[in-house]
C-alpha cells in the first residue's frame, strides 16, 4: 500500500510517499517559507535531490506544487492519482473528541475547522491539505492523525487549569498539548536506544513551533503547550508564555481588539517580534555579525528552554536523557550548546566536538562526565503518521 503523508505546518509542508508495511520511502520533500517570495521546494526521489525557489503565497499553492512534482513526467513517481490508496494527514488540534487516528469525512473535517480557533496557525493549513488531497486523490481514503493524542496521558494535576471547574469542564478548557506525533516518535526511538521502558525523558521539539515534553515509561506526563499551541517556549512568530495582564493592558489601555491581540501574539511576536526575523538561520547569521537583538533572542530562547528542563527534572524526579529533535533541534548546534551550558548542577554536560558533528540517526552529544544522555534524534512524523494510518486501515 502506497501512503501519501502530508504534514502541513504553520509555514511549511513536509510530504512523503511511503510503501507500507515495508516502511520504504518512495519519495519525500519539503516546501518551506510559505508566504515568502523565496519559498523553497525540496524533493528527493531515487537518491536524487533537487531544489527550486518560487513564490508561494499560501498552503494551497504549496500543495499544488507538491502534486505537480509527484505527477511530473520525468521526476514524478505517480502516473495517476489512483496509485495512492491512502493519504495520512497531520492535524494539530483534535480537541477532546479525537484521541486516535480517524478516517476523515465531512463531519470530521468540519470539527477540524471548528478547532481552528485554538490552533489558528495550523488547523486551517491542515484542513486545506485535506481538501486539496481529497480533490487530487479522489479514490484515496483520508486519515487524520492528531498531535494532541499523545498527551491524553497527562495527569489531571498537569492538564487542569486553576479556574472554575464547572466552566472548564463544560467548555473542555484544559491543556491539550501538541507536537505529539513527533514527541511520540522520538521517545519511542530513545526508549529502544536506551533499552529501557521506565526511562525518564525530556523531549525538546524545536521546529518553527517549539515544545518540550516530560515522558515517563513512554507516556507524556507534562508538556509546555496548552489549550492552544501558543504558550510555553518562544517560537518563530508566537510569544510563548506571557502574563495575562499584558493581554488585558493591550485591550483595555491600548484599545486593541481580541482579534488584534491574537494576531499580535500568534503572528507578530516570538523571534519575529524580537528581531524582525522568524527563521532561526537568519537570526544566527545576524547574531554572528553582532546584531544585539538577535543575540538577545537566542539567549531568551535558551533561557526559557533551560527553565522547562529544570522544572521537568523535578516532575520526573530525575532524567535519563534529553532529546533534541525537529529542524532546529537537529541542526542548530549553537542553540543546543546554549541550552546545555552551565547545567552541571543537574548532571548535564555537553561535548563541544560531538555537538558540532553531523551524523545520521541517533547521535550522542553529552560529555564523558555527564550523568544525563543528550541525544539528537531526527524526527519522522511522516513515518509515524503512516504507521498509525496503516494500522487503522488493517486492524
Amino acid at each position: 500500500m502506497q501512503i501519501l503523508i502530508i504534514n502541513s505546518g504553520s509555514s511549511s509542508i513536509k510530504f512523503q510517499i511511503i510503501e507500507m508495511p515495508s516502511e520504504t520511502i518512495i519519495c519525500k520533500g519539503l516546501v518551506e517559507r510559505i508566504g515568502h517570495e523565496n519559498a523553497e521546494i525540496h524533493y528527493e526521489v531515487r537518491g536524487v535531490s533537487m531544489s527550486e525557489m518560487k513564490s508561494l503565497s499560501n498552503h494551497k499553492e504549496g500543495l499544488q506544487a507538491i502534486t505537480d512534482m509527484l505527477m511530473h513526467d520525468k521526476i514524478g513517481v505517480l502516473k495517476t492519482p489512483d496509485e495512492i490508496s491512502l493519504v495520512g494527514h497531520r492535524v494539530v488540534h483534535g480537541g477532546n473528541r479525537f484521541d486516535q487516528p480517524t478516517r476523515i469525512d465531512a463531519t470530521v473535517l468540519e470539527e477540524i475547522e471548528r478547532l481552528s480557533v485554538l490552533a489558528p496557525l495550523h488547523n486551517p493549513a491542515n484542513a486545506t491539505g485535506i481538501k486539496v488531497a481529497t480533490e487530487m486523490f479522489k479514490n484515496a481514503i483520508q486519515i487524520a492523525v492528531f498531535d494532541t493524542a499523545f498527551h491524553q496521558t497527562l495527569p489531571e494535576k498537569a492538564y487542569r487549569y486553576a479556574m472554575p471547574k464547572t466552566l472548564a469542564d463544560e467548555h473542555h478548557i484544559r491543556v491539550f498539548g501538541f507536537h505529539g506525533t513527533s514527541h511520540k516518535y522520538v521517545t519511542k526511538k530513545a526508549i529502544d536506544y536506551l533499552k529501557t521502558r521506565s526511562g525518564k525523558i525530556i523531549s525538546i521539539h524545536l521546529g518553527n513551533g517549539f515544545s518540550i515534553t516530560a515522558v515517563k515509561e513512554g507516556k507524556s506526563v507534562d508538556h509546555s503547550l496548552g489549550f492552544g499551541p501558543s504558550n510555553g517556549l518562544i517560537m518563530g512568530t508566537r510569544s510563548g508564555d506571557i502574563d495575562q495582564s499584558v493581554v488585558f493592558y493591550l485591550m483595555d489601555v491600548l484599545g486593541l481588539s481580541s482579534q488584534e491581540v491574537n494576531e499580535l501574539l500568534q503572528k507578530q511576536s516570538g523571534l519575529l517580534g524580537l528581531t524582525g526575523y522568524s527563521d532561526l538561520r537568519d537570526i544566527q547569521d545576524k547574531a554572528a555579525q553582532g546584531n544585539k537583538d538577535c543575540n538577545l533572542a537566542l539567549n531568551m530562547m535558551a533561557y526559557r528552554i533551560k527553565k522547562f528542563i529544570g522544572s521537568y527534572i523535578t516532575v520526573l524526579n530525575g532524567v535519563d536523557a534529553i532529546l533534541f529533535t525537529a529542524g532546529i533541534g537537529e541542526n542548530s548546534s549553537l542553540l543546543r550548546a546554549m541550552v546545555c551550558e552551565n547545567m552541571d548542577a543537574l548532571g548535564i554536560q555537553i561535548d563541544t566536538n560531538k555537538n558540532q558533528e553531523r551524523a545520521k540517526g541517533i547521535h550522542e552529544i553529552q560529555g564523558v562526565d555527564s550523568d544525563v544522555k543528550i541525544l539528537v534524534i531526527p524526527t519522522n512524523e511522516e513515518l509515524e503518521i503512516a504507521k498509525q494510518a496503516f494500522e487503522l486501515m488493517t486492524s
